[in-house]
Parts: structure tokens; C-alpha cells; sequence
């Protein structure tokens, strides 16, 4: 096995079957732009092990189950009902979500850099509505709620795509982390592996009946 086939994000890549090259592109969360998020939280409460291990799981209990899941499902349900109005609502509302403010600039940087990709998409309406409402100022292009674009518009199942986004999310912040404290690949991958776990309990709450509970701005 080599050192990339070893790593967490790799790992996580892997776990779906290699879903088709512009498919993968778009649904997994580029970990350059995730490692900078981390960059930008991680230092002052990540030293050791522990640190890391409680870093991770106040991300999956307090951000990515609460917060992160549900944004991306209502997305994905207001694109493939056409609500593209909403949609662009929910992004003016997500500023003022303190939650997510320490990873907003690295969020609107992964979610431009992907909506980018899409631009040979614009005859879609959805795409090119949000493209040009994000050009004008009008929207922020939050990461979650691109991805929940990106999975409506493939029409992608979108309990594999919430899964796909843990696995690559939380990989991220474990190599970024890994690297920097010098941790074994196997530590490492045990921590991902701890976490994620714990994941798809979270995502068949967001999926159960009804419009997701998403409260903003608490």
C-alpha cells in the first residue's frame, strides 16, 4: 500500500466504489481548500491526540450533524423542487450563522471553486441563477449549499452523497491535522475511522420524515 492509499481522504474516495472522474470532482470536497479551513481553527486547539480527538468530535456533534447535513439536504430539496428563490435566501440567511463563521471564508472559497466547475452547466437553471447571484453579490456561494446543488442536479441519492461529504470532510481535517502534529498513518486512520462510525446515525436523521429541523443563528 502506498503513503496516499493509506491516507484517511484516499480511504474515503475509495469507500463508494469510484464513482465516475467528474462525478467524484464535484462531490468530494477539494481537501487543499479543507486543509486551509483547518489551518485556520485547528492550531490553537489541536496539540496531541486528545485535542484532536475532541476536535473532531465537537465538529461532527456541534457543526457537521446539526448544521452542515441539514443545509445540504435542504438545498438539495429546494433545487429539485425549483425553489432557487429559497435557495438563494437561505444563503443570505447563512451568514449570520455563528456556527460556521471560523470555516466561512474557506467555505465560500470550496463553494465558488465548485459552482466554477459547473459553469458548463449554466443552461441549468439552477446553476447559472446561483453563478450569477453570487457574481452580483447577491449570494455567497456557501460549500454545502453548492454540494446539495451538485447532488440534485446529478440527481445523485442523496443519503451516499451526505456520506460521501463526512467521509471527505472529516478526512481532511485528520490529514491536515496528522501532518502538522506528525501523527502515524494508522493513528490517523483510526481517528477518521472512530469518527465516522459515529456518522450515519446523524445522516438518517436529517433524512427521516419531513423538512430537516435546522435552527440558525442560536
Amino acid at each position: 500500500m502506498t503513503e496516499q492509499q493509506s491516507r484517511p481522504g484516499y480511504v474515503a474516495a475509495r469507500l463508494l466504489g469510484d464513482p465516475q472522474p467528474l462525478t467524484r470532482q464535484l462531490v468530494a470536497p477539494p481537501e487543499a481548500a479543507w486543509g486551509l479551513a483547518a489551518a485556520a481553527v485547528l492550531p490553537g486547539r489541536v496539540r496531541d491526540v486528545p485535542s484532536l480527538r475532541g476536535f473532531l468530535t465537537w465538529y461532527r456533534t456541534e457543526l457537521l450533524a446539526p448544521v452542515e447535513l441539514p443545509l445540504i439536504r435542504r438545498a438539495f430539496d429546494q433545487v429539485g423542487n425549483y425553489q432557487i428563490r429559497e435557495l438563494l435566501e437561505l444563503d443570505q440567511a447563512l451568514r449570520f450563522e455563528r456556527r460556521f463563521e471560523a470555516f466561512a471564508r474557506a467555505s465560500r472559497a470550496v463553494g465558488r471553486a465548485q459552482l466554477w466547475r459547473l459553469l458548463p452547466l449554466r443552461d441549468q437553471r439552477a446553476v447559472r441563477r446561483y453563478w450569477q447571484a453570487v457574481e452580483t453579490g447577491r449570494a455567497h456561494g456557501w460549500h454545502v449549499l453548492v454540494y446539495g446543488l451538485v447532488l440534485s442536479v446529478f440527481s445523485l441519492p442523496l443519503r451516499p452523497g451526505l456520506l460521501i461529504y463526512s467521509r471527505h470532510t472529516l478526512a481532511g481535517f485528520v490529514d491536515t491535522a496528522g501532518a502538522s502534529l506528525g501523527l502515524p498513518r494508522s493513528v490517523c486512520a483510526q481517528l477518521w475511522a472512530d469518527e465516522l462510525a459515529l456518522v450515519p446515525p446523524a445522516v438518517d436523521q436529517v433524512l427521516g420524515p419531513g423538512r430537516p429541523g435546522l435552527s440558525l443563528c442560536r
